[in-house]
Protein backbone atom coordinates (compact mmCIF):
# COMPACT_ATOMS: atom_id res chain seq x y z
CA UNK A 1 0.00 0.00 0.00
CA UNK A 2 0.93 3.61 -0.49
CA UNK A 3 -0.59 6.78 0.92
CA UNK A 4 -1.99 7.35 -2.56
CA UNK A 5 -4.10 4.18 -2.37
CA UNK A 6 -6.45 5.63 0.27
CA UNK A 7 -9.85 7.17 -0.28
CA UNK A 8 -11.12 9.90 2.04
CA UNK A 9 -14.16 12.14 2.20
CA UNK A 10 -13.78 15.89 2.05
CA UNK A 11 -15.51 17.98 4.71
CA UNK A 12 -18.36 18.33 2.20
CA UNK A 13 -18.73 14.56 1.78
CA UNK A 14 -17.05 14.15 -1.61
CA UNK A 15 -14.96 10.97 -1.84
CA UNK A 16 -11.49 11.58 -3.25
CA UNK A 17 -8.31 9.58 -3.65
CA UNK A 18 -5.17 10.82 -1.94
CA UNK A 19 -3.52 10.24 -5.31
CA UNK A 20 -4.81 13.77 -5.95
CA UNK A 21 -1.86 14.91 -3.82
CA UNK A 22 0.79 12.78 -5.52
CA UNK A 23 4.06 14.69 -5.91
CA UNK A 24 3.34 16.99 -2.97
CA UNK A 25 4.78 17.12 0.53
CA UNK A 26 1.93 16.58 2.99
CA UNK A 27 1.38 17.36 6.63
CA UNK A 28 -1.56 15.22 7.76
CA UNK A 29 -3.07 16.22 11.10
CA UNK A 30 -5.89 14.94 13.27
CA UNK A 31 -7.69 18.00 14.56
CA UNK A 32 -10.33 19.10 17.07
CA UNK A 33 -12.15 22.37 17.73
CA UNK A 34 -12.32 22.23 21.52
CA UNK A 35 -8.80 21.13 22.42
CA UNK A 36 -6.00 22.96 24.19
CA UNK A 37 -4.03 22.55 20.95
CA UNK A 38 -6.79 24.04 18.76
CA UNK A 39 -4.84 27.33 18.39
CA UNK A 40 -2.39 25.28 16.27
CA UNK A 41 -4.83 25.85 13.41
CA UNK A 42 -3.16 29.29 13.13
CA UNK A 43 0.29 27.74 12.71
CA UNK A 44 -0.98 25.09 10.31
CA UNK A 45 -2.61 27.79 8.17
CA UNK A 46 0.65 29.78 8.23
CA UNK A 47 2.59 26.74 6.99
CA UNK A 48 0.02 26.19 4.28
CA UNK A 49 0.18 29.79 3.11
CA UNK A 50 3.97 29.84 3.17
CA UNK A 51 4.51 26.64 1.19
CA UNK A 52 1.31 25.93 -0.79
CA UNK A 53 2.85 27.25 -4.01
CA UNK A 54 5.80 24.87 -3.56
CA UNK A 55 3.86 21.58 -3.78
CA UNK A 56 2.87 21.43 -0.13
CA UNK A 57 -0.49 20.69 1.48
CA UNK A 58 -1.84 20.50 5.00
CA UNK A 59 -4.65 17.95 5.30
CA UNK A 60 -6.86 18.26 8.39
CA UNK A 61 -8.84 15.28 9.68
CA UNK A 62 -11.16 16.10 12.58
CA UNK A 63 -11.64 13.41 15.21
CA UNK A 64 -13.92 13.26 18.23
CA UNK A 65 -12.07 10.44 19.98
CA UNK A 66 -10.24 12.46 22.62
CA UNK A 67 -12.61 13.71 25.34
CA UNK A 68 -15.23 14.48 22.68
CA UNK A 69 -13.34 17.64 21.68
CA UNK A 70 -14.77 17.64 18.14
CA UNK A 71 -18.53 17.29 18.72
CA UNK A 72 -19.77 19.27 15.69
CA UNK A 73 -20.87 18.10 12.28
CA UNK A 74 -18.95 18.88 9.10
CA UNK A 75 -20.66 22.26 8.59
CA UNK A 76 -19.91 23.28 12.20
CA UNK A 77 -16.27 22.22 11.89
CA UNK A 78 -15.73 23.97 8.57
CA UNK A 79 -17.34 27.19 9.76
CA UNK A 80 -15.42 27.14 13.05
CA UNK A 81 -12.09 26.70 11.28
CA UNK A 82 -12.77 29.41 8.71
CA UNK A 83 -14.23 32.00 11.08
CA UNK A 84 -11.80 31.54 13.98
CA UNK A 85 -8.57 30.64 12.18
CA UNK A 86 -9.01 31.56 8.52
CA UNK A 87 -8.38 27.94 7.51
CA UNK A 88 -8.18 27.45 3.75
CA UNK A 89 -6.26 24.16 3.68
CA UNK A 90 -8.27 21.01 2.91
CA UNK A 91 -10.42 19.63 5.69
CA UNK A 92 -12.01 16.20 5.67
CA UNK A 93 -14.92 14.46 7.34
CA UNK A 94 -14.58 13.48 10.95
CA UNK A 95 -12.88 10.09 11.31
CA UNK A 96 -11.52 7.73 13.96
CA UNK A 97 -7.75 7.83 14.34
CA UNK A 98 -7.33 5.10 16.98
CA UNK A 99 -8.89 1.87 18.14
CA UNK A 100 -10.83 -0.82 16.31
CA UNK A 101 -12.58 1.70 14.06
CA UNK A 102 -9.43 3.55 12.97
CA UNK A 103 -9.72 4.90 9.45
CA UNK A 104 -7.38 2.89 7.17
CA UNK A 105 -5.37 6.05 6.35
CA UNK A 106 -4.51 6.64 10.00
CA UNK A 107 -3.79 2.96 10.53
CA UNK A 108 -1.27 3.20 7.71
CA UNK A 109 0.25 6.46 9.00
CA UNK A 110 0.55 5.03 12.51
CA UNK A 111 2.17 1.83 11.26
CA UNK A 112 4.64 3.72 9.07
CA UNK A 113 5.63 6.29 11.71
CA UNK A 114 5.20 4.95 15.23
CA UNK A 115 5.31 7.38 18.11
CA UNK A 116 7.49 7.50 21.17
CA UNK A 117 8.67 4.10 22.39
CA UNK A 118 7.38 2.59 19.14
CA UNK A 119 3.74 2.96 20.13
CA UNK A 120 1.53 3.10 17.07
CA UNK A 121 -1.77 4.48 18.36
CA UNK A 122 -2.43 8.19 17.98
CA UNK A 123 -2.44 9.52 21.54
CA UNK A 124 -4.13 12.91 21.16
CA UNK A 125 -5.45 15.62 18.87
CA UNK A 126 -3.02 17.44 16.59
CA UNK A 127 -0.68 14.53 16.01
CA UNK A 128 1.07 15.40 12.74
CA UNK A 129 2.45 13.10 10.05
CA UNK A 130 4.91 14.40 7.47
CA UNK A 131 4.79 12.68 4.07
CA UNK A 132 7.33 13.31 1.30
CA UNK A 133 6.51 13.96 -2.35
CA UNK A 134 6.90 10.24 -3.13
CA UNK A 135 4.23 9.35 -0.57
CA UNK A 136 6.63 8.03 2.05
CA UNK A 137 5.66 8.73 5.66
CA UNK A 138 8.77 10.35 7.12
CA UNK A 139 7.95 11.48 10.61
CA UNK A 140 5.31 11.73 13.32
CA UNK A 141 5.23 14.90 15.37
CA UNK A 142 3.64 15.03 18.81
CA UNK A 143 0.58 17.16 19.49
CA UNK A 144 2.77 19.48 21.54
CA UNK A 145 5.05 20.18 18.55
CA UNK A 146 4.02 23.59 17.28
CA UNK A 147 3.60 23.83 13.51
CA UNK A 148 6.25 26.55 13.23
CA UNK A 149 8.81 24.07 14.61
CA UNK A 150 8.06 21.80 11.62
CA UNK A 151 8.47 24.60 9.07
CA UNK A 152 12.24 24.22 8.73
CA UNK A 153 11.87 20.49 8.07
CA UNK A 154 9.23 21.16 5.43
CA UNK A 155 11.40 23.83 3.83
CA UNK A 156 14.39 21.47 3.68
CA UNK A 157 12.23 18.71 2.23
CA UNK A 158 10.83 20.99 -0.46
CA UNK A 159 14.34 22.13 -1.43
CA UNK A 160 15.74 18.63 -1.39
CA UNK A 161 13.09 15.93 -2.03
CA UNK A 162 15.61 13.23 -1.09
CA UNK A 163 16.09 14.83 2.33
CA UNK A 164 15.90 12.23 5.09
CA UNK A 165 15.13 13.05 8.71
Amino acid sequence: MSIYDYQVNTIRGEEISLSKYEGKVLLIVNTASKCGFTPQYTGLQSLYEKFKDQNFEVLGFPSNQFNEQEPGNSDDIEQFCQVNFGVTFPLFEKIDVKGKTTHPLFQYLSDEAPGILGLKAVKWNFTKFLVDSDGKVLERFAPSTAPDKIGIVIEDLLKNPRFVL
